[in-house]
């Protein structure tokens, strides 16, 4: 089973786990502002080790267009399949004043589950 740590907390997920939600469960209000459907980059994080090799083409445009690519990785289209520690996650509900986080992601990656190696999107 994957564990994902974030600062000093680490906890034990599911495989398949959205690192979403695997934030969240750690006790942490990621900010997920469009539902997790890779259009706002508010569940952005940047990774100190375990960063996935493929993204979903979604990501891939989204932090393409943001000037964010090589930077961040949206946990929203990511899936927990191994260990992963995560360096920051620059968008909370106590960093940014929110009254709440945004609406629930669903379980399972959304819009696009697929995911390709980066040199495939980056020559699409």
């Amino acid at each position: 089973m994957p564990t994902v740590t974030v600062g000093e907390r680490a906890i034990t997920v599911e495989p398949g786990t959205r690192l979403v939600l695997a934030i969240e469960q750690a006790g942490i209000a990621i900010g997920h502002r469009c539902g997790g459907y890779a259009r706002c980059t508010t569940c952005r994080v940047k990774f100190a080790e375990g960063e996935p090799d493929v993204m979903t083409a979604p990501e891939y445009a989204k932090l393409k267009e943001r000037g964010l690519l090589g930077e961040y990785r949206l946990a929203c289209q990511i899936v927990c399949d191994h260990d992963m520690v995560i360096a920051e996650v620059p968008f909370t509900l106590g960093s940014q004043g929110w009254t709440d986080t945004g609406p629930a992601p669903e379980p399972t990656v959304t819009p696009d589950p697929v995911t390709h190696p980066r040199a495939e999107l980056e020559s699409a």
